[in-house]
């Protein structure tokens, strides 16, 4: 999500390469990010190859927002 935050659309390959994971385990994560509604998912051609690509959603942004408030409320418990 941290990726899917600083970008427009990030492509499969790039999130693959970044994130360095193979394409059964980043599958496995879109799909539960897709679940929540927290991605959008744009497929397109590029030429005559699939190109899918992901961004961030409003519930997505939000829902990663309060994650990172969270993690801050417990890191100042300490």
């Amino acid at each position: 999500m941290s990726i899917l935050m600083v970008n427009e659309f990030v492509e499969f390959g790039a999130l693959k390469e970044q994130l360095q994971i193979t394409d059964g385990n980043l599958a496995s994560h879109i799909t539960a990010l897709e679940k929540y509604k927290y991605i959008e998912v744009k497929k397109q051609f590029v030429g005559k190859k699939p190109n899918t690509s992901y961004a961030a959603s409003k519930a997505g942004k939000k829902a990663f927002g309060e994650h990172l408030d969270a993690l801050e409320r417990l890191i100042k418990k300490k």
